[in-house]
């Protein structure tokens, strides 16, 4: 069999794939790329003290006003999960999310560490798919009605999500001499660069999807570790944001990369 044929056979299993998911994909997607919020927003409840005597600690601000960041972070991201969930306001729960992330960079110092920052870049990624799919709902409601080209701002949220769910990937990269290391960066790095650029966008998509949950399960597993232990704390952030980038790049399978990528540009050549 050679190279066409097999990359070929793939393609016809990821489409195959789309047309028996395509009712539950969006759902699923969108349940995933807020996990991470939904989890730290329940985190914020059961941690309330933990995390109020941690931001008074950091910043020195005083019992209320520590008080007032804890419960901000709550209900911003559990209102905003519901929003989500519940296809109401998607928009303003975006922009929320987009602010909560904001705040949070800023008030646990994640401006300097670079993983996190990639990573929480990697989460705004996976917004601003969600935002573009929204705005794409928004404009199938008037059905027959002949519509111009798909507008730039929603091409550009996909290709601006794509790009920075990328980030993720580089913080997964693992840099030492080992043959499995070597190939696990070189097939994962060959797989961001086709989402990035939006070509075969679906399949590796979905390949990246199977490669990244597998990953997340083996090596962020928080339920073999005890709850007091430190560690179960952050295996766990870690295993959320995971499935966040999860869910954004199923999204990128279930809309398509958008205008902006060489799948489309084929089309037009």
């Amino acid at each position: 069999m050679g190279q066409n044929d097999l990359m070929g056979t793939a393609e016809d299993f990821a489409d195959q794939f789309l047309r028996v998911t395509k009712q539950y994909l969006p759902h699923v997607a969108r349940l995933c790329l807020i996990s991470t919020f939904l989890e730290d927003g329940i985190r914020m409840w059961f941690q309330w003290s933990e995390q109020r005597d941690y931001i008074d600690s950091t910043w020195n601000c005083g019992y209320l006003l520590a008080s007032s960041f804890v419960f901000l972070n709550l209900l911003g991201q559990l209102t905003g999960c519901v929003l989500v969930l519940s296809r109401n306001f998607v928009q303003y729960a975006c922009f929320g999310l987009f602010g909560i992330i904001a705040l949070q960079t800023i008030a646990y110092s994640i401006l300097w560490d670079l993983k996190f920052l990639m990573r929480n870049l990697a989460l705004g990624g996976g917004l601003l798919l969600l935002l573009a799919e929204s705005r794409s709902e928004g404009k199938s409601m008037f059905a027959g009605v002949p519509t111009m080209r798909e507008s730039s701002p929603k091409q550009y949220m996909q290709l601006g999500g794509r790009v920075l769910l990328v980030l993720m990937f580089m913080t997964l990269l693992h840099f030492d001499a080992s043959f499995f290391s070597i190939v696990q960066n070189i097939v994962g790095t060959a797989l961001m660069i086709l989402v990035a650029i939006g070509f075969k966008t679906k399949l590796a998509a979905l390949t990246l999807v199977v490669w990244l949950f597998a990953i997340n399960v083996y090596f962020n597993a928080f339920w073999t570790i005890p709850v007091y232990k430190p560690m179960h704390d952050f295996l766990k952030y870690d295993f959320f944001q995971t499935m966040s980038v999860i869910g954004g790049l199923l999204l990128v399978v279930a809309l398509g990369p958008g205008g902006v990528s060489m799948d489309e540009k084929k089309k037009e050549w």
